[in-house]
């Protein structure tokens, strides 16, 4: 992740306190120091939790004092949608992330999520029914962002730190059962390890991997199909329904996003019923979508368009 940087490039590490972070921004300042790269620590305070803001002067303290080069506090608002709030906090932080990153002229924002994130995402993506893009889990790199712990087991985090003498602070949401992931990784996954056998979240996150790289080509063939049957005035009808519907669908549903569909709130059930304007057609009037959006077929052409505002 380091290697194609160019001496005196800077790279973000994002550290919440925890062993997986603070590893990662440990093995950063050594190897980033040997190339000649400027190493920042970033803590991003949601404020969710009383006494946040302390917590997070004193991580800023422990980056200075392991040798990170510059350390700073992000501070989010995390807005109330729909999202649920650990989708929420996720976005604000990635979103404060990418504006430190773009005032500070990164070359890379690196962040801590290890291979028992990996399994733990895979697992949550089959049991939601979430199809290939969720079981794809998270991706190594994206949109100047790094994962490089991916293939390292969180045990490995906590006794790097351990060996180092760093004091890790773990986070209370991290053993709250009320969070469906925390039941995942301290109940569903040792369970299947002691059912199934030791190596089912190695072979979980080496399915993202192989998922991702289908997931990959099929995304690219879905942009060229879109490419195709895109005109000023919606997508051809007969040039879409004719296509397979893996890639259809993904077409349908890149459409939306850049119509302005949000991401987190667009679903498989939305681009289905899109769908079915193409190859089930009954005359429907239209297929309401998330971002105040609207699917209507107009004769031989697929619009999407935004919604009229209800009259106050």
């Amino acid at each position: 992740m380091l290697d194609p940087l160019d001496p005196g490039a800077t790279v973000i590490v994002a550290c919440s306190g925890g062993a997986d972070s603070l590893a990662l921004l440990s093995a950063t300042i050594f190897e980033g120091h040997k190339r000649s790269l400027r190493v920042v620590g970033v803590t991003v305070d949601h404020g969710l939790q009383e006494g946040s803001a302390a917590h997070a002067v004193r991580i800023v303290e422990q980056m200075a004092t392991m040798g990170a080069d510059e350390t700073l506090t992000a501070t989010v608002s995390v807005a109330a949608t729909g999202l649920g709030p650990e989708a929420a906090a996720r976005e604000a932080r990635y979103a404060v992330l990418e504006e430190v990153a773009e005032r500070l002229s990164a070359a890379r924002v690196l962040l801590g999520h290890t291979l028992d994130d990996q399994a733990e995402t895979v697992l949550l993506g089959l049991t939601r029914g979430s199809g290939g893009r969720s079981l794809a889990g998270m991706r190594r790199g994206f949109d100047g962002f790094a994962r490089p712990l991916l293939d390292v087991r969180r045990d490995d985090t906590v006794t790097a730190c351990q060996v180092e003498d760093l004091t890790t602070w773990d986070d209370p949401h991290n053993s709250d059962p009320s969070f469906t992931r925390v039941r995942v990784r301290r109940t569903i996954l040792p369970l299947l390890e002691d059912e199934l056998g030791p190596g089912v979240a190695r072979t979980l996150a080496r399915t993202a991997d192989q998922l991702r790289d289908d997931m990959a080509l099929l995304d690219e063939l879905a942009d060229e199909v879109l490419a195709r049957v895109a005109s000023p005035h919606g997508l051809s009808v007969p040039l879409l329904a004719a296509q397979p519907p893996a890639l259809r669908r993904r077409a349908i549903r890149a459409a939306a996003l850049a119509a302005g569909a949000p991401p987190g709130e667009l679903f498989h059930e939305h681009v289905l019923a899109v769908d079915a304007l193409l190859t089930d057609w009954r005359g429907q009037k239209w297929i309401d979508l998330p971002g105040h959006l609207r699917a209507v077929r107009r004769d031989a052409l697929l619009v999407l368009e935004s919604a009229p505002t209800a009259p106050a």
